[in-house]
C-alpha cells in the first residue's frame, strides 16, 4: 500500500500511521491548492463500540517546502480533543445523530489548527482556528441518517476563503495487496504463464474500508516562496515540496486510563516524529525493512543517506526475476552477469522522487518541470502552475502534467505508475544522458496490479475523498 502498516513500529500504532497523501492544483477554484492527509490503516467500518479516532496524544503535521532545502517553510499543526459526554453508558451514540449539536451523540472530538512560519519547532507559531467539530464516524442509518449532511455541515471555512476538514472518509487508495505481497503474483499480469497460477482481475483489498483524513484548502500564495501566485509554470517558484507526519511526545506517564479518568495519562517533553510521507510507496516498497523505523523518524533533508534505494531498487530485480522473460531489456539492465551492479544508476526514479525533473532536462516532455533544487528529498512535488486540465489515471506517464508525479490526484493510479517506472518505463528518456542505450520493455507500459480505480466515486468537491462505508452495510472485496 502506499503507507498503511508500513513500518514494525507504526504498524503497532495506527492512530498515528500516514496511509496517504494527496496534493493537487484545486479543480473548482485554480488559485488554490488542496492538500489530503490521511491516517489510521485500514478501517474497519463496524468498529465499535470504540469506533476509530484520531489521536488526542498525537501532533498531526503538514509541511511544505518552497526553497528547496529539505525543511520546511510552513507547517499546518493539528491537535485533537476527545469528549466524552456520558461516562455511565457504552454507547458511541445513544440515539440518532442527526446534527453536529445533536444531544445524542456521546463521543465527540474537536481540533485546532495552527500555523507556523519556519522550521516547526522554532518558528512562528499562529493560532488559525480552535474547537472545530469532526464529524462521527458512518454508524449505520439508524444512528447517522443523512451521514453526508452530517459530513457536509464539518467541512469549515476559515478566513481567506480557505477550507478545512478532518473526519472519517472512505479509503481511496486502490490496490491488490493480496498478489502485491505474494510475491508479486499480479494476478492479471501473466505473460506466457510465467507463474504458475491462473490470470484473472486484481482484487481491491482496500475496498469497503474507512480511513481518517486531514483536508486543507488553501491559496497558492500561502505555500509559495514570497507569496507567488504561482501562475508560470516555468517560474522555479511555482514547485514546491509537500509530507506530512505524525509525532509523539517523548514521556508518557500512565497515571488513569481512557476517556474521564480521574487521573489522565499525561504527555511530557519534546515532540518525536514516528511516521511521514511524501511520495507514496516508498517506505512500502522502497526502503528496506531494516531501515523503515528509522526512515520515519527522519526529515527530507537527510534523504540522501537513502539515495541508493531509489537508484537501484530491491523492486525492479524481482520483476526481472520473476518476468525476466518478458523483461529482457530490464532483466539485462539489472543483471548483465550473476552479482553484478545494475549497467547504471537509475537516475530516472531519483529525479522523479528525490529532487523532481528540471525544465528542459528531457526534452521529450517538453514544458514538464517540477525541479525543487538539487536536495534530494522524498516529499510530493508540485508545480502549482500547471492547470488541473488533465484527468489521465496515469499522470505524467499519460501525458498529463497535472497528475503524479507532479503532486498526486486523489485518482492516480500510483500503483501501477510506479510499478512500470520501476520496471523501465521511464529509463529510456535518461539513458542518453546515462550514455547508455536502453529500449523500454513493452511489458513495461501494462504491468499492472489489475485494480483501476476505486469501487465508490470521488466527491467532485473539496473534500474530494468519498464519504466512509457505514458499520450497518459494507463489503470487502
Amino acid at each position: 500500500m502506499s503507507s498503511h502498516r508500513e513500518a514494525p513500529s507504526i504498524s503497532k500504532d495506527p492512530v498515528a500511521d500516514n496511509t496517504d497523501l494527496y496534493a493537487f492544483v484545486d479543480p473548482v477554484d485554480s488559485s488554490k491548492v488542496t492538500i489530503l492527509s490521511n491516517f489510521i490503516p485500514l478501517e474497519e467500518p463496524a468498529g465499535g463500540p470504540n469506533f476509530f479516532e484520531f489521536g488526542d496524544d498525537v501532533l498531526y503535521e503538514i509541511m511544505i517546502d518552497n526553497n528547496g532545502d529539505g525543511v520546511e517553510n510552513v507547517t499546518y499543526q493539528f491537535r485533537f480533543k476527545t469528549t466524552v459526554e456520558n461516562p455511565n453508558t457504552f454507547l458511541y451514540n445513544t440515539g440518532p445523530i442527526t446534527s453536529l449539536t445533536s444531544p445524542s451523540w456521546n463521543v465527540r472530538q474537536t481540533y485546532s489548527i495552527w500555523k507556523v512560519l519556519g522550521p516547526r519547532r522554532t518558528g512562528e507559531r499562529t493560532l488559525i482556528a480552535s474547537d472545530l467539530a469532526s464529524p462521527p464516524v458512518n454508524i449505520g442509518p439508524r444512528s447517522t441518517p443523512g451521514y453526508a449532511a452530517l459530513a457536509d455541515a464539518a467541512v469549515h471555512s476559515l478566513s481567506g476563503a480557505r477550507k478545512v476538514f478532518a473526519g472519517q472518509r472512505d479509503e481511496g487508495f486502490f490496490v491488490d495487496l493480496g498478489s502485491i505481497f505474494d510475491l508479486g503474483g499480479l494476478r492479471p499480469f501473466n505473460p506466457a504463464h510465467l507463474i504458475p497460477l491462473p490470470a484473472m482481475p486484481g482484487k481491491d483489498d482496500t475496498k469497503g474500508y474507512n480511513v481518517h483524513t486531514i483536508a486543507l484548502q488553501v491559496p497558492k500564495t500561502d505555500l509559495t516562496a514570497g507569496g507567488y501566485a504561482g501562475t508560470d509554470s516555468a517560474d522555479p517558484r511555482s514547485s514546491i515540496g509537500i509530507w506530512s507526519s505524525a509525532s509523539r511526545q517523548k514521556a508518557l506517564v500512565r497515571s488513569g486510563i481512557g476517556h474521564g479518568a480521574s487521573n489522565p495519562e499525561v504527555q511530557a517533553g519534546p515532540w518525536v516524529q514516528v511516521s511521514r510521507l511524501g511520495n507514496p510507496l516508498i517506505n512500502e516498497v522502497i526502503i528496506p525493512l531494516g531501515k523503515k523505523d528509522y526512515w520515519n523518524s527522519t526529515h527530507p533533508k537527510d534523504d540522501a543517506q537513502f539515495a541508493s534505494y531509489y537508484t537501484n531498487p530491491e523492486l525492479q530485480h524481482l520483476i526481472a526475476l520473476l518476468y525476466g522473460a518478458a523483461f529482457p531489456s530490464l532483466s539485462a539492465f539489472v543483471s548483465p552477469s550473476p552479482g553484478a551492479s545494475p549497467v547504471a544508476p537509475r537516475v530516472d526514479l531519483a529525479a522523479i522522487l528525490l529532487t523532481g525533473i528540471p525544465l528542459g532536462l528531457i526534452p521529450a516532455l517538453g514544458p514538464f518541470n517540477n525541479f525543487t533544487g538539487p536536495v534530494q528529498a522524498d516529499y510530493l512535488r508540485l508545480n502549482v502552475g500547471f492547470p488541473p486540465v488533465g484527468a489521465s489515471p496515469f499522470g505524467l506517464l499519460g501525458g498529463d502534467f497535472a497528475g503524479f508525479p507532479n503532486g498526486r490526484r486523489v485518482f492516480d493510479d500510483t500503483v501501477a505508475i510506479e510499478l512500470r517506472a520501476v520496471a523501465g518505463a521511464t529509463l529510456p528518456l535518461v539513458a542518453p544522458l546515462l550514455g547508455i542505450s536502453f529500449t523500454a520493455d513493452p511489458a513495461a507500459g501494462v504491468v499492472d496490479d489489475g485494480v483501476t480505480a476505486n469501487e465508490a466515486p470521488y466527491l467532485t468537491s473539496f473534500p474530494y475523498l468519498a464519504h466512509p462505508h457505514s458499520g450497518y452495510e459494507h463489503g470487502h472485496d
